[in-house]
Order: structure tokens, then C-alpha cells, then sequence
């Protein structure tokens, strides 16, 4: 595997080694890929691996990998023959790229998290199989939705901050229009029982004429609302899988008895039950967050305490990697007993 020049060089330091993890994490869910190492072949490094068979299925899981550039069969010492790969991808990748803003999270990361959370449920096969619907409940400015939208998912966000929606709203509104994609959109207040929550954005989408008047239409939903409401928005069990970047120090919050609250622990620990109650039996909880405010072993408690079973052990703990001088970012996944 050739991986993806990336644009930010801590990352890019680090990318052989988390592409390792995740193929570890494939080969973990479904089996049959072995002897991961890094190699250099003309002047590029690559990372390498066995299988028996390159199946539909592998090959399949090994398109979506989250910094893949190309991939080759090694059919002699020197010389590669390229394998053709099939991502979900159902848009351009200027749906990941365009916005930039500080604290976004980098769209490989996202991809990686997303990828090792969808394997960790019940049918981790599931992601190449039908549609999921996926929840971001610290989604920020929407990386983990344009992630979703672009593996074919349904996708909903929560935010606490209005400017984030704001930001967000304009942005996807103005894309779908660019790209003239067939969509509806509609934003307003978010009320329960005759009390404002905050705002609301619904929009319904497709990649074709063809498929949006044929009800093969996906749908994107955001709420600029507090995290701890999602259970009351959304009902019980209504996502397949959860994914989210937890604050690395103060950018995010919930508001609990009309106080922000500012610590990634407190936020955590009152949050990640109520996510547990919308995430379906089977389904899968993936956060990244900054190891260096929250131990690891802290957080795997508060997953536990909520009746998740966290995913221990290798590779799962091969994902720790340096984002600045004060933030060292590593990922848990946690799945729901079915």
C-alpha cells in the first residue's frame, strides 16, 4: 500500500504506523491479512502485508483504508503490478477538503476512526453492505458528516455552539448547489414539549437525479443543541455506530444546570451513557481524544460503567500519536452487547 502524501507533517510522520493499526484492526474483524511490516521500494515506502486470497471482501475493506493512495500486488522483488481498488466514495474529495478552519480534525483521522469503529460492531461487514446511520455528538464543523456522506451513510451531528452550525450550514448548503446535487433542506427551531433546544438542520440528498426519484436518497441532519439531549431528540437505539473527537482541552461542552462544562473527563463521563441509549444493540462507539487530560484507563471505566464492552489489546492500543507539544491523541472503541 502507497499511502496518501499528507498536508500535515506530525500526521504524516506518524501515518505508516496508525496504517499498520488499522490493517491490523481489518484483519482483526475479518481475518486473513498477516505479516504487516513497512518496506522501501524505489526511493517510497510502503506498507506491506500477506494474504492467502485478495477476495472481494478484503479487497473491499482494504479501498476504504484511511490513507491509501494506491495499492500493488508484489509480484517480484522489484516489481509491483497495480491492484484496481473500489472505495464507497460517492462524492469528490473536495467534500472533506474545502473547509478550513483551526482545531479540524485531519480528514484521514476521521476516516481511520470511522473505519475501525464500523468493524468493531456485531456485522462488521455492515459498512460495505447497506447504509448506517452515524452520530457525531461533538461534530464541531461537520468532518465526521462529510465522512459519512461520503461512504454512502446517513449522518447526524450535534453541536453546542451556533457558530459551528452556522458555519456548517452554509458550507453544505453551498456545496450541494455548486455540485448541483438533487437535495431538500429544511432549518428552523429545535423545540421538545414547547421548549427551545437550539436549531435544527434536515436535509435530504442523493448522488443522482435518478436515485433521489427513486427514494434511494440518504439524509444529513444537524442539531445545535446540548450532547447531553440526544437520547431525548432521538429516541433509543436509533444509530448504528458513534464516532467523535472529544475536546483535547476546552474548544467543547455541555450545558448542565446552566454552567458550561469545560473538562473532557466531566463531559465524558455525563455524556457517554446518554449516547449509549441511541446507539443500537450490535453497534459500535469509536472516541478520539487527548490522552494527556484523560488517562486512557479513565476513560475505558466510564465505557464500561455505561454497559459497553471496550476493544482491548492489540491493535487497538497502536493508535497513540503526537498531534502537538500538548495534545497526544489516541482512539478507544467500545461495542454495544446485542
Amino acid at each position: 500500500m502507497l499511502q496518501l502524501p499528507s498536508a500535515n507533517r506530525v500526521y504524516a510522520e506518524d501515518a505508516p504506523r496508525l496504517m499498520r493499526a488499522e490493517l491490523a484492526a481489518f484483519s482483526e474483524a475479518v481475518g486473513g491479512i498477516a505479516d504487516i511490516d513497512d518496506v522501501e521500494l524505489g526511493g517510497l515506502r510502503y506498507v506491506r502485508f500477506t494474504t492467502p486470497e485478495l477476495t472481494e471482501q478484503r479487497l473491499a475493506l482494504l479501498s476504504n483504508a484511511s490513507s491509501l493512495y494506491g495499492l500493488f500486488e508484489r509480484v517480484q522483488p522489484d516489481l509491483l503490478r497495480p491492484v484496481r481498488i473500489r472505495p464507497l466514495d460517492k462524492f469528490d474529495s473536495d467534500l472533506l477538503t474545502i473547509q478550513k478552519y483551526s482545531g479540524k480534525t485531519n480528514e484521514q483521522f476521521t476516516r481511520l476512526l470511522l473505519n475501525v469503529t464500523c468493524l468493531a460492531m456485531a456485522e462488521p461487514l455492515a459498512m460495505l453492505r447497506r447504509p448506517l446511520h452515524v452520530l457525531d455528538p461533538l461534530c464541531g464543523r461537520g468532518t465526521t458528516l462529510n465522512q459519512a456522506m461520503m461512504y454512502g451513510f446517513d449522518a447526524t451531528g450535534v453541536e453546542l455552539l451556533e457558530r459551528d452550525f452556522e458555519a456548517y450550514e452554509r458550507f453544505i448548503k453551498t456545496w450541494l448547489r455548486t455540485k448541483r446535487f438533487k437535495h431538500t433542506a429544511e432549518s428552523g427551531q429545535l423545540r421538545r414539549q414547547k421548549h427551545k433546544l437550539g436549531r435544527r438542520l434536515d436535509i435530504t440528498y442523493a448522488p443522482t437525479k435518478e436515485e433521489f426519484k427513486a427514494g434511494r436518497s440518504r439524509t444529513l441532519s444537524f442539531r445545535a443543541t446540548d450532547t447531553l439531549h440526544v437520547d431525548e431528540i432521538f429516541g433509543r437505539h436509533a444509530f448504528d455506530v458513534i464516532v467523535t473527537d472529544a475536546p483535547y482541552g476546552v474548544q467543547h461542552g455541555s450545558r448542565q444546570s446552566g454552567e458550561l462544562q469545560r473538562s473532557p473527563r466531566d463531559l465524558l463521563a455525563a455524556a457517554v451513557p446518554v449516547w449509549t441509549r441511541v446507539l443500537k444493540p450490535g453497534g459500535a462507539l469509536g472516541i478520539s481524544w487527548n490522552d494527556l487530560v484523560l488517562p486512557r484507563a479513565e476513560l475505558l471505566d466510564i465505557l464500561s460503567r455505561a454497559g459497553l464492552k471496550p476493544r482491548e489489546g492489540a491493535p487497538y492500543e497502536q493508535f497513540a500519536h503526537r498531534v502537538d507539544h500538548a495534545i497526544v491523541r489516541d482512539l478507544v472503541v467500545a461495542t454495544k452487547p446485542a
